[in-house]
């Protein structure tokens, strides 16, 4: 069942819907059309006790004037661009540079504040739709994006992304969902599992050396469940310069879960899976408490974690790894799932 209400209107007096898609066990999941952003997911604990698993806001204003991409589309190109510059076939483009004047962060943001057109498919999916033009921010081509989110009986919410355009261009989509399978407090004490043999240490910037460093042995070892907080304060240049954990795993092949995080105390868990190369996990290092969310209680640090499913940071200045860049007309397409359900 999708139930259509108004949730607000931005500043520039544009309308924006919510959606809430129900199934039959009554998990729930509310979407916003500004920035197709997953605005809340309601799933039950061990003692069938439900909680909104994400960290974000309960109104319009919130999104606009206080967001770090909170349950948002991100793209054109999710993550970072070095020095907001790169090449196809030896032409080159600049691109915003929103991030402390040096680098390009998703996209800069353009289809995380637009407000998206919504069409409802049928009782359990509903698709959203956003047409970027040429030049947007520095990049090439008329972009058309669609995102269809569907609510599986089986508690899964799947996220399906296309794109394509008419010039040779790059994309990276992904969400930035904050999780929280508590629904309170912060999420140092959540088990974690990333099925990544290798990640990619980055510099001062946050932009990929392009060294692909095995985890084993350091505290980016996430191949067995450990505790995200055990050490995400660890004695690491790469921990230190970034507050904790905000780098990309680069996801082992094959069709296991890309990741799976669970509470101990409440036993909700949360399968990860995509078909893209990489995650990158946050923990909210650079949240402080000054900004308030939903009910008005402060985003404090760590009070949630993202697994945003991607191709690798700053890819397109990075021949070695998977591409990501499409031609006119090609369709860029991918998918990702989030199953949640208590761990027994």
């Amino acid at each position: 069942m999708i139930v259509r209400d108004v949730f607000g209107t931005t500043e520039k007096g544009e309308r924006v819907d919510i959606f809430t898609i129900k199934n039959s066990s009554e998990t729930a999941v509310d979407i916003i059309t500004y920035g197709a952003t997953i605005n809340s997911i309601y799933v039950a604990d061990k003692n069938g006790e439900f909680a909104d698993v994400l960290c974000g806001f309960d109104t319009i204003e919130g999104h606009e004037k206080l967001s770090n991409y909170q349950g948002m589309t991100v793209g054109r190109y999710a993550n970072r661009i070095a020095n907001g510059e790169f090449e196809i076939d030896g032409v080159k483009y600049e691109v915003v540079k929103n991030e402390k004047g040096i680098t390009s962060l998703h996209g800069g943001g353009e289809l995380s504040h637009a407000v998206w057109k919504a069409i409802i498919i049928d009782d359990s999916s509903l698709e959203m739709t956003y047409t970027s033009p040429d030049g947007a921010n520095g990049f090439p081509g008329k972009v058309d994006f669609k995102v269809t989110f569907t609510l599986h009986e089986d508690n899964a919410l799947e996220v399906k992304y296309f794109a394509v355009s008419d010039k040779k261009t790059v994309i990276n989509m992904t969400n930035h969902a904050y999780f929280n399978l508590a629904g309170k407090g912060d999420i140092l004490n959540h088990m974690l599992k990333i099925n990544a043999d290798a990640y990619t240490p980055t510099d001062a910037t946050s932009i990929p050396t392009g060294e692909i460093r095995p985890v084993e042995g350091t505290a980016f070892d996430f191949r067995e469940f450990k505790q995200i907080g055990k050490e995400i304060h660890a004695d690491d240049i790469q921990l230190d310069q970034c507050k904790g954990y905000d780098h990309n795993f680069c996801l082992n092949d094959g069709d296991d879960a890309a990741a799976i995080a669970y509470d101990p105390e409440s036993g909700r868990m949360m399968e990860v899976f995509t078909d893209l190369p990489g995650v990158q996990l946050y923990c909210g290092n650079f949240l402080d408490g000054t900004r308030p969310g939903k009910k008005g209680e402060p985003l404090i640090q760590h009070c949630g974690f993202c697994l945003e499913t991607q191709y690798y940071p700053n890819t397109p200045n990075m021949p070695a790894f998977p591409q990501c860049t499409v031609d006119a007309g090609e369709k860029f397409e991918s998918t990702t799932v989030f199953r949640f359900s208590v761990k027994k």
